[in-house]
């Protein structure tokens, strides 16, 4: 590793010597890398040109989105009611098993692609922006992982959604406060009443006061039966005038 920095310091001299830039060089090293290691789409795996970030054009143009923010008593919204103090809430993508679009939750929670979660959670801010679905919301809770996945996985995939919602609308991500105390099993084949008895009780909050008076939006991957954001939600149930907004990347369809 310290042949390797003696000869990255060497190369940058030797090129300041003959008159290449700092920038010129740097644009150099991009395009030989992008040579080497080209950008492939999340969905259908193609090189991806300049411009396109994450998915190519035509996936992007048929990335099945669910235009719930746009719709007032939403589905998404329904799944909530008399559960939480819902402001408003919205999925904004469909996920389908066997569908081609299951690629990107598939690459952002098993296979390491951490900055997948970053630039979906910017795509999605940009696109759901636009029809103010972010007013009035104070900060961004991402539904924590227990530290014993997190050390597994490496990240935690939804608070990466939520960094990137953040640096689109300026609003602050706190991973902080909320945490989970119980490592449970996965959701994926439990009926509907045990996705609800596995989270049970599962989340606690360190600083209650922080949110008081406070508009929370909660952040999660894939929604399926609400049951995990519920849970989240309710280890807030006892703060004062604390309301809720809710995103995930996607929610379950068919």
């Amino acid at each position: 590793m310290k042949c390797c920095v003696c000869f990255q310091r060497r190369f940058l001299k030797e090129c300041k010597e003959v008159g290449v830039s700092g920038n010129s060089l740097m644009l150099w090293l991009q395009s030989a890398f992008r040579l080497l290691f080209p950008r492939r789409c999340a969905v259908c795996d193609t090189t991806l040109q300049d411009g396109e970030e994450a998915l190519c054009f035509r996936c992007n143009i048929n990335l099945p989105r669910t235009y719930y923010h746009l719709e007032k008593d939403n589905e998404v919204d329904k799944m909530f009611w008399g559960k939480i103090p819902l402001v408003r809430a919205t999925s904004y993508i469909f996920y389908q098993k066997g569908g081609d679009f299951r690629r990107i939750l598939h690459l952002l929670k098993y296979s390491g692609h951490k900055d997948l979660g970053n630039t979906m959670g910017r795509m999605m801010a940009a696109d759901i922006g636009r029809s103010g679905f972010f007013e009035g919301i104070d900060v961004i809770v991402p539904v924590p992982l227990h530290p014993a996945k997190l050390r597994q996985r490496g990240y935690n995939q939804s608070e990466c959604l939520a960094k990137g919602i953040s640096e689109v609308t300026g609003i602050p991500v706190d991973t902080a406060t909320v945490k989970r105390r119980v490592h449970t099993s996965t959701q994926t084949r439990k009926s509907v009443y045990e996705r609800w008895e596995n989270v049970h009780d599962i989340f606690y909050v360190t600083d209650k006061a922080k949110f008081a008076g406070r508009h929370v939006l909660l952040v999660d991957d894939v929604l399926t039966t609400g049951a995990t954001l519920t849970a989240c939600a309710d280890a807030l149930a006892d703060v004062e005038n604390v309301r809720f907004s809710v995103l995930t990347l996607a929610v379950a369809r068919g």
